[in-house]
């Protein structure tokens, strides 16, 4: 049976973040919601598969406003999947990316001239639906397209090309030293809040192997991805301003809209029957 406690917890997640983007968080949460309703239906799990996966990772901000595969670097990880039934899966993933961002090649932002490079641990939890009947050792259900929703977590650490730490190094006045630091900003957090979603393919190779091919977008709550947000802090720091042509006080970005980042990945996964599944089970499916 579905709590009243669960049914609470889903609708006040929707209404916390109704006000910072309606159309995609009513999204998100909906689906989330949906398997607060599901989960508890399913008896038993069916099969759980075990892989690899590897691609490309590539970020959204203000070096790059919205180009997809802009400087895209290698990204790989792991995933492990909980098959419910032929429509509904639960996977969790680590993906270990890097993500880069140059003025000079993006264009996005005139005589600013700023880089970054960051690498990313990104940990996702997410359901998928499959648009058709699907199981993995299938002669009759091998392909499927899909969609993915989810929650995540992931750290950042960005340095600029010349090898600086531009979280310690402050490049909009922060600082751990309240005397020190410009317009109050201390230094933001090395990690976030993610809310993953995208779409793919799943394709059966053999009896216990699976192939999926997914492209999955992940909204952030940190606008500090590229260490750019807010503004200039002074004009005398070559790292915060390579041109040396700005003041304190003048807008170096964007702090209304937070950073994106993607993972581009083909994945192949061993399934394992659970629970004592027998062979008939799979000659059914």
């Amino acid at each position: 049976m579905v709590s009243k406690k669960m049914i609470f917890l889903a609708l006040n997640f929707r209404m916390k973040y109704k006000k910072r983007n309606t159309g995609f968080f009513g999204l998100l949460t909906g689906l989330l919601a949906g398997f607060v309703f599901i989960l508890p239906m399913v008896s038993s799990a069916q099969t759980l598969e075990v892989g690899a996966a590897g691609g490309v990772s590539y970020y959204i901000g203000d070096i790059n406003p919205g180009i997809p595969f802009k400087q895209s670097q290698l990204a790989y990880g792991a995933v492990a999947r909980y098959n419910m039934n032929k429509r509904w899966s639960v996977k969790f993933s680590y993906t270990r990316a890097k993500l880069v961002g140059d003025d000079l090649k993006s264009n996005a932002v005139a005589n600013r001239d700023l880089n970054f490079k960051s690498n990313i641990n990104d940990f996702a939890l997410v359901g998928e639906f499959n648009f058709w009947e699907y199981f993995t050792g299938s002669k009759k259900n091998y392909f499927t397209p899909y969609i993915f929703g989810g929650v995540g977590f992931f750290t950042f650490k960005p340095f600029n090309f010349d090898g600086v730490n531009l979280q310690a190094h402050g490049t909009e006045g922060q600082s751990q030293y309240q005397d020190q630091q410009f317009e109050g900003r201390a230094p933001y957090k090395l990690w976030s809040i993610s809310f993953p979603f995208g779409i793919g393919i799943k394709y059966s190779l053999t009896n216990r192997l699976g192939l999926s091919l997914e492209w999955g977008m992940r909204k952030t709550l940190t606008d500090y991805i590229d260490d750019i947000s807010t503004t200039y802090y002074t004009s005398n720091d070559q790292v915060s301003d390579p041109t040396g042509s700005h003041s304190a006080g003048m807008q170096r970005g964007n702090e209304a809209n937070d950073d994106w980042y993607n993972c581009t990945l083909l994945s192949v996964t061993y399934r394992f029957n659970l629970y004592g599944s027998r062979k008939c089970k799979e000659n059914e499916w």
